[in-house]
């Protein structure tokens, strides 16, 4: 694709996310718990129905998913969760000043396991270091996958950086996603945001 219809395309999404996010968070908290790839909306679905007291967003970037998701909140009648077709540097660029991430849900992201594909992995440092300008002082990033290499990777991303510490404390909410009902085996990171720039 030529570098000036990518722009174009680029800037209608994001005006496009700009205008969605004006409205799904409208009159909503100011601290957000938001899960990247959210699928079907099984996890964030029985979240927000735990935790009326938090606006949580869930995004992916596939159509379908998020129809399905709808579907559930809507028949369980959550009124404090939406979902929105978008990927997350979009979504976390975007984000209004008003309003900050406290709780991060990153579950089962493709491992990208090709070593010349590792590039694409959500979980890198530049990815955490936008995290960290959007998110409340203490928020909580949870992570979870299948995939061993992909763990330790991420596992070193998080000892490194100066803005994000491993902690040691219990996952907050237990559901089985459609991929951990598949996963032999799984691992999980909880990461907290640290006070430092």
């Amino acid at each position: 694709m030529p570098l000036e219809l990518a722009q174009a395309v680029a800037a209608t999404r994001r005006a496009e996310l700009l205008s969605q996010l004006e409205v799904v968070l409208r009159n909503q908290p100011s601290k957000l718990t938001l899960e990247i790839g959210c699928g079907h909306g099984h996890y964030l679905a029985a979240y927000a129905a735990t935790h009326p007291d938090e606006f949580c967003l869930g995004i992916d970037i596939i159509r379908d998913r998020l129809e399905r998701a709808e579907k559930k909140t809507r028949r369980a009648k959550l009124p404090n969760v939406a979902f929105l077709l978008t990927e997350a540097r979009m979504l976390v660029e975007n984000l209004p000043k008003n309003h900050v991430l406290e709780h991060i849900f990153v579950l089962f992201p493709d491992p990208w396991p090709k070593r010349r594909h590792n590039k694409h992995r959500l979980i890198r440092p530049d990815f955490l270091d936008l995290l960290a300008t959007k998110s409340a002082p203490g928020a909580r990033l949870y992570f979870r996958t299948d995939h061993g290499p992909y763990f330790e990777e991420a596992a070193g991303f998080f000892q490194a950086s100066s803005r994000w510490n491993l902690v040691n404390e219990p996952w907050p909410f237990e559901q089985p996603t459609v991929f951990q009902n598949r996963a032999l085996d799984y691992q999980s990171s909880v990461v907290a945001l640290t006070d430092q720039a």
